[in-house]
């Protein structure tokens, strides 16, 4: 309840900073993922022009004994952003032939959790933590035992929702937690042609608008505001500068927003817009010279031939 509380207070301050910024308005992506939001999210995942997770599962289950090969024994795995746990279960199940596992799913949605520890709890023993990825992680840092391993998951691309110095900044902070020895297993989605990306982000069902209003949505549940979501279209856009896809929300016309719990009156004119995220894509190069500045030495990398996607096995150093 406590941490309840906490994330409404963080939600409301992030809604209100992101609401008055100036020039381009922003909210952050990672309140997308209520529990109607998660499930819209699993939907995106099947449609066929999104390809970016069936690429990051079908490299785990290709090369789960390959990854697990190059690590040591005895370790503990937890994982940022969890979810369900779906795409991590060919890497438990492989470290199950070899000793007893021990996997903490870290996410802040307590339903996905739920479903977590109930389709992987078999593997072995599983400890959800309702957390912010590093307040998680800080958590499953100090329970290991002394000079025990730890694997991070940190898959699906999520790195690419930030900005590329945060990326980086982001990182060193999973490094600060680890010892020498520990691993990061990092996902990254690559550089691919611009049509292809921008079907991914705006399907012809409008799945992903669905998911895009959500966060509109969520706030008036829980912020108690009055967003009409019919007054708001879905937008993506790639910016081939930024090698980034960004969705949008455009106003339809001009509208006032009153956003009670986030002491809030915002205003918006004719197609004026909210950047809900931004999905940076990478070249494989850069994924070598972020894990290096983060204090990580790339180790391997496997990659998926249909849609250009890579995990990379990082060492901290």
């Amino acid at each position: 309840m406590m941490y309840a509380r906490a994330l409404d207070d963080t939600f409301a301050r992030d809604v209100r900073a992101g609401l008055m910024r100036a020039g381009q308005k922003t909210l952050p992506c990672r309140y997308f993922y209520d529990e109607l939001g998660s499930s819209l999210f699993e939907a995106i995942t099947n449609l066929p022009e999104y390809g970016l997770t069936r690429a990051d599962e079908r490299i785990l289950q290709k090369h789960a004994a390959a990854i697990v090969d190059r690590l040591p024994r005895n370790l503990v795995v937890a994982e940022l952003g969890s979810g369900t746990g779906a795409k991590t279960r060919p890497i438990l199940e492989k470290l199950r032939q070899r000793q007893i596992v021990v996997y903490y799913p870290i996410d802040t949605s307590g339903s996905a959790l739920a479903k977590c520890n109930q389709d992987l709890g078999r593997l072995g023993a599983v400890f959800p933590l309702e957390m912010s990825y590093l307040d998680g992680l800080r958590e499953v840092a100090g329970r290991r035992a002394p000079g025990q391993p730890l694997l991070i998951l940190f898959l699906g691309s999520t790195i690419g929702n930030f900005e590329p110095e945060a990326a980086i900044d982001f990182l060193h902070a999973i490094r600060q937690c680890l010892t020498p020895g520990d691993a990061l297993l990092l996902g990254t989605d690559l550089v691919k042609p611009a049509p292809e990306l921008l079907a991914a982000y705006d399907d012809p069902v409008g799945v992903t608008a669905a998911f895009n209003k959500n966060i509109l949505a969520r706030i008036n549940r829980e912020l108690e505001a009055d967003f009409d979501l019919r007054q708001f279209e879905h937008v993506a856009r790639y910016n081939q500068d930024l090698q980034r896809i960004e969705m949008h929300l455009r106003s339809r016309e001009y509208q006032i927003v009153s956003i009670r719990k986030a002491d809030l009156i915002v205003d918006f004119v004719p197609n004026e817009t909210i950047c809900t995220e931004a999905s940076h894509k990478f070249r494989l190069e850069q994924v070598c010279e972020m894990a290096h500045a983060a204090g990580f030495h790339p180790e391997m990398r496997w990659a998926d031939n249909e849609w250009p996607f890579a995990e990379n096995l990082l060492r901290a150093v």
